[in-house]
């Protein structure tokens, strides 16, 4: 996949978060690749969740199946600026069938990879995980409201942002906007919040920290969190990392990350 970087996405996600964009010349900040080099697959090729189903690099493994984005790995390995051309290389790196507690688990792991003047500057792994379908989800009782302290951020999750977040990263999904499919179809008491939108936010708070250079970022996503839980993000140095969270509103945690610097040439061409 071949595409041409424009500075319109960009100022977009700035606008849709809230914070800061940096001179795009010089560099996409961390994960803001992910509103470029889209797949956008036919209508006809969506299933009845809004996934999907076939003509991408990764299809669900069989009809039914409930697609989770369970965290992943991105190394930066140099600037992807605005104004030129770039590419994306993607491949299915491996399938793994699991018995879970809820049932048959099948973890897939999808690698990215993006160049730009013959050079890869991004090179990516996601973790994507299929479960059958089941029911009403339970989900345990919510505890007293946790208040931001003063090196959290707070975002406000609404409908309009999940829905804005949906349409910036071509994520057609009904999970993220379509209450009534949410609640009677999937079981969730409300709207997700997307995984990649928690990971993008952990990635905003380490930039507030000045963090630059090549990196190495890992990221988890520990439970899912939902439209009225809010989101409570943290980034703290640790030696020469940063670790980072996701919280809800009541204190429970939903994601979490680490950023760290590439030390040597090894760790740049191999995982």
């Amino acid at each position: 996949m071949n595409e041409l970087l424009v500075p319109g996405p960009a100022l977009a996600l700035g606008a849709l978060l809230d914070v800061p964009v940096p001179d795009l010349d010089q560099g996409l900040p961390l994960l803001w690749h992910w509103i470029y080099l889209l797949d956008r697959p036919a209508q006809g090729d969506l299933g009845p969740d809004g996934h999907p189903i076939r003509n991408v690099t990764a299809v669900p493994p069989g009809p039914g199946r409930r697609r989770m984005w369970a965290g992943g790995r991105v190394r930066t390995l140099g600037p992807l600026r605005c104004g030129e051309p770039a590419t994306r290389r993607s491949t299915v790196l491996s399938v793994r069938d699991k018995e879970g507690r809820s049932g048959p688990l099948t973890f897939v792991v999808v690698g990215h990879q993006i160049a730009q003047a013959g050079r890869v500057v991004v090179d990516e792994q996601q973790d994507i995980v299929y479960r059958d379908a089941a029911g009403t989800i339970a989900f345990g009782e919510e505890g007293p409201v946790v208040p931001a302290e003063e090196d959290e951020w707070s975002v406000e999750i609404t409908p309009t942002l999940l829905f804005r977040f949906s349409a910036l990263t071509y994520n057609a999904h009904r999970i993220h906007y379509d209450r009534d499919y949410a609640r009677e179809v999937e079981g969730y008491p409300g709207l997700l919040t997307h995984g990649p939108l928690q990971a993008l936010a952990m990635a905003e708070a380490a930039r507030k920290l000045d963090w630059s250079g090549p990196t190495l970022y890992e990221y988890r996503l520990l439970a899912p969190l939902f439209d009225h839980q809010g989101m409570v993000v943290r980034a703290v140095p640790d030696g020469q990392s940063v670790v980072t969270t996701v919280r809800d509103i009541h204190g429970r945690p939903t994601a979490t990350g680490t950023l760290r610097p590439l030390e040597d040439q090894a760790e740049q061409v191999s995982w």
